[in-house]
C-alpha cells in the first residue's frame, strides 16, 4: 500500500467524519530557517497527553522538542510544516496509526528519522515498523533509560 503526501487531503469515505485535531505545536521555524543546527529538532506523537508531558523534559536534554501531537493525521500535518530531524511516534493513535503515518512521513520528508515508541512487544509490530521505514523501535517501559541514546 503506497501512501502519498496528499493522502490526508483526500475526501473521507462515506460514514467517516473528521475529528477535531488534537495538536500542540510550538511556533518554531522550519528546518531551512533554523539558526542552531547542533540539537536535533524533535516532533512527538502519542495519544496520551501524560506520555507527551513525561517525554518532553527528557528529550529537551538531547534535542529541541518543536511539537507534540495526539493523533497520526496531526503528526503528518505538523511534520510537513515543521520539518523535524527526528519523529518519535506511538503506533496506536486515532485518525491514522503510527505505522501508516510513518509511511506517509517518509514519502514527504525522507530526511526525517522515525523512532517508534510503543507498548507493543510482539515481534510482528517490530517487523511492521521497520517495513514502514522506522529507524528505531523502543518499548515505553524502557523509554526513560534508552530513548536519549536512540
Amino acid at each position: 500500500m503506497t501512501i502519498l503526501c496528499n493522502v490526508l487531503d483526500s475526501p473521507k469515505p462515506a460514514g467517516h467524519r473528521a475529528l477535531g485535531m488534537s495538536e500542540i505545536v510550538s511556533p518554531e521555524p522550519a528546518m531551512a530557517e533554523r539558526q542552531d543546527m547542533t540539537k536535533p529538532r524533535i516532533l512527538l506523537a502519542d495519544d496520551h497527553t501524560e506520555v507527551l508531558d513525561a517525554l518532553r523534559p527528557l528529550l529537551d536534554e538531547v534535542g529541541e522538542v518543536v511539537g507534540m501531537v495526539e493523533d497520526g493525521q496531526a503528526l503528518v500535518e505538523a511534520a510537513r510544516r515543521l520539518e523535524p530531524d527526528l519523529i518519535i511516534s506511538d503506533i496506536s493513535m486515532p485518525r491514522l496509526n503510527g505505522l501508516d503515518a510513518t509511511r506517509a512521513l517518509l514519502a514527504c520528508l525522507p530526511q526525517s528519522k522515525v523512532i517508534i515508541l510503543t507498548v507493543h512487544r510482539e515481534a510482528v509490530y517490530l517487523s511492521l515498523a521497520f517495513n514502514a521505514g522506522a529507524r528505531g523501535y523502543l518499548l515505553k517501559r524502557a523509554a526513560v533509560a534508552e530513548l536519549p541514546q536512540a
